[in-house]
């Protein structure tokens, strides 16, 4: 999920009951959210451009880890197939990465990236503040080094 931007709709915790984890791509609004989510399931995240010092604190600019046998990368503003912002390819530089996850344009994406062999994600948002016009979360599972079942979760107008 990304760009919650302080707001929380309580069906995410009913849509993320079988799930393990809670990955946020950035713009969390509050460290408040933060908490309540991670009381829910343990949260990886990353802050966003418009997250404070409190949420700062707590969540890197950049997360790389790895998932099974999957290396994935979450960070906010990273851009998209063909069009990454510069400071992202010098990261990607450092280990490969097999799924991308950015949030910041409040657009979904699933994009498979032929030229790095990586899956790109980005969860639209999940706020109500932006000009998106629909709600959006992704979930999906990872096992070995496969990412499948992967669903859009549509949570309303916003």
């Amino acid at each position: 999920m990304s760009d919650t931007h302080g707001y929380l709709d309580d069906s995410v915790f009913k849509h993320f009951d079988q799930c393990d984890e809670i990955w946020h791509a950035g713009d969390f609004g509050n460290i408040e959210l933060a908490d309540r989510l991670s009381k829910f399931k343990p949260v990886k995240g990353v802050y966003g451009n418009i997250d404070d010092q409190a949420v700062r604190l707590v969540y890197p600019e950049h997360l790389k880890f790895k998932c099974e046998q999957v290396n994935v990368f979450i960070t906010h503003i990273g851009g998209y197939p063909g069009k990454y912002n510069s400071g992202i390819k010098e990261v990607w530089s450092q280990n490969s990465t097999d799924l991308f996850i950015c949030g910041h344009s409040h657009i979904l994406k699933v994009i498979y990236d032929k030229k790095i062999s990586c899956l790109h994600l980005n969860p639209g948002a999940a706020g109500k503040i932006g000009w998106h016009k629909v709600r959006t979360l992704i979930r999906f599972s990872v096992s070995d080094q496969k990412i499948h079942t992967l669903e859009v979760i549509e949570l309303g107008i916003r």
